[in-house]
């Protein structure tokens, strides 16, 4: 395994704040994707908008859908050059890319470009969701990890992976250490939106599902040392 994609929630980056970013969070992620780059893997990541605005919640006050996902898009953007600066403090090259051309602030996605600057070594980090409404970061996600050819999906959540019951509400929930994709269907389990789920499963890409927040779970992760995998 050489190349991964993380998708991180717009959430995480924000810790225990309310709102906004945490500068611990930021700086863990930085050293987390450090570490997983200095044992030898090409890195991409996905950012959420949800610590600044989630088109879902707009569209609950009366914005019209297409205009509310259009700013959880933005959100993500501003989200991605947050988390690219943080990369840049701690000597990772980086390259920001958004589905939503804005040239003037980061590059515009292509595909090629992407793959040449993971050839190269630098981090990619992509904003702008898929650059289309009525689409999650989820999928944009999956999405981009298998334009990008990559072995896994790391998708970065709060709790240690994948529970046959709610964890938080459930003490005697149990975690998976592995699940098909076909189990985890049957099963109801959440383990990404639907339509993300199944661009995975079409397209044999797995997806460990991890705790962040525990400082090093990255790397562990994609060694097979931490999370649920799902494929």
């Amino acid at each position: 395994m050489k190349r991964v994609l993380l998708k991180i929630s717009g959430e995480a980056l924000k810790g225990t704040k309310d709102f906004g970013y945490s500068s611990e969070m930021l700086k863990q992620v930085a050293n987390d994707v450090n570490e997983l780059k200095e044992a030898g893997y090409q890195i991409s990541i996905v950012v959420g908008g949800g610590n600044i605005f989630r088109g879902v919640n707009g569209a609950e006050t009366g914005i019209k859908r297409v205009n509310s996902d259009y700013m959880g898009m933005l959100a993500t953007v501003m989200n991605a050059i947050a988390l690219g600066d943080a990369l840049n403090h701690k000597g990772i090259k980086v390259k920001v890319m958004s589905a939503i051309k804005m040239d003037s602030v980061v590059e515009t996605y292509s595909y090629k470009r992407a793959i040449s600057f993971l050839n190269e070594g630098e981090v990619v980090v992509f904003g702008g969701g898929t650059g289309n409404p009525y689409f999650t970061t989820d999928t944009a996600a999956t999405l981009r990890a298998i334009e990008m050819d990559c072995d896994m999906l790391l998708k970065a959540t709060k709790v240690d992976g994948v529970y046959d019951k709610d964890p938080a509400k459930f003490e005697d929930a149990v975690i998976y250490d592995k699940l098909s994709s076909s189990e985890a269907i049957q099963k109801g389990l959440k383990v990404m939106d639907l339509t993300a789920f199944a661009l995975a499963s079409d397209n044999g890409l797995k997806i460990t599902v991890f705790n962040l927040f525990t400082s090093g779970n990255l790397l562990k992760a994609v060694e097979g040392k931490a999370g649920t995998i799902v494929g």
